[in-house]
């Protein structure tokens, strides 16, 4: 049994105490939180937990195996320095860090200390996400052209990063996942609406070698809820809605074709498909259940990372250049190979 020691009982920290409390290889067995009435709330749900204002004492405690850290971004370095130092695996809350070289010095803090640095970054654990990598890998959707999202939403505009920062990660990690090339190249654009706030709205837009290409939407200052992704391939095409009960992905049997005539070279003949949709079993579990398993997985039995230190890394190298691009309005700022 791996136990436990979670620092932040925020927004999300009472959702992955909950896994960590259910799932049947973890144990939660502290919490941290410097809201004395956040702690109580963990003591009421959890009355034989430890709690502490002091998250050094979740890194003190020998009985301690791993600390999941749930604290606004500026704070993850330092934090899981100190883990990573005190020899505790590290389920650490999205983005990995504040910079691609802070996010650096994790991950060779983490293989030097032989620990397990996990990256929440949870859709890549759903039912829908994991059955388009199928698809994906299978080659059921022929060749990849475009990943469209947009994520927009009336919500929590963030006092230490930007909208990409907060929003577009979920995407990024999503594309990272079910893609098989990199980007090549990043531009972005954005704008502040609220005053002393980081940008509240932002269009980001991959490049990549093939002819595949990536936009991503997101805006805090939507009057809707929108989680809508559209996936366009040579053979068929995807609808990802995530807000959407029991069909979140819809299959298309569309496509296109473009192919040279006989007669000229310079004539073109497009040639359009269109078949059946369908909407595919997918696995009802909990993605972040799933998360919280595979993360004790890694740990026990040694399993291949999913969302491990160098895919979070890979993330905050493309945040970092889409927020130079936003500096340039929109000028391509190439990414680190």
């Amino acid at each position: 049994m791996i136990k436990i020691g979670l620092i932040g009982y925020g927004y999300w920290g009472p959702n992955l105490a909950r896994n960590f409390v259910e799932a049947s290889r973890t144990e939660l067995v502290a919490v941290s939180d410097l809201d004395e009435e956040r702690l109580q709330l963990a003591r009421t749900r959890y009355p034989s937990l430890t709690t502490t204002r002091d998250h050094q004492a979740l890194f003190a405690d020998p009985e301690i195996d791993a600390v999941a850290i749930v604290t606004p971004v500026s704070t993850h370095f330092e934090l899981a320095s100190q883990a990573l130092a005190a020899g505790k695996h590290v389920f650490l809350e999205k983005p990995l860090t504040q910079t691609s070289e802070q996010g650096e010095k994790l991950v060779e803090m983490a293989r030097r200390a032989g620990c397990i640095l996990h990256v929440d970054h949870t859709f890549v654990y759903t039912g829908a996400v994991r059955r388009i990598k199928q698809m994906v890998e299978t080659g059921e959707l022929g060749d990849l052209y475009y990943f469209d999202s947009v994520r927009v939403n009336l919500g929590l505009v963030q006092a230490d990063v930007n909208v990409l920062w907060d929003l577009a990660v979920h995407d990024l990690a999503i594309l990272n996942y079910i893609f098989p090339f990199e980007p090549t190249a990043v531009s972005a654009t954005g704008m502040e609406h609220v005053a002393g706030r980081p940008a509240t709205i932002a269009y980001l837009t991959l490049f990549y070698e093939t002819n595949a290409i990536a936009h991503i939407y997101v805006n805090w200052l939507s009057p809707v809820k929108i989680r809508k992704t559209l996936i366009g391939a040579s053979r068929k095409m995807i609808v990802y809605d995530d807000l959407e009960p029991s069909e979140k992905i819809k299959v298309y049997d569309k496509g296109v074709a473009i192919g040279e005539t006989k007669e000229s070279i310079y004539d073109t003949m497009v040639s359009y498909r269109s078949g059946d949709m369908y909407a595919p079993h997918l696995d009802p579990g909990e993605a972040l259940r799933s998360e919280v398993d595979h993360f004790a997985r890694c740990i026990e039995d040694g399993d291949e990372q999913l969302t491990g230190g160098a895919e979070g890394l890979r993330v905050v190298r493309i945040l970092e250049a889409a927020t130079e691009s936003m500096t340039q309005r929109g000028s391509p700022v190439k990414l680190m190979r």
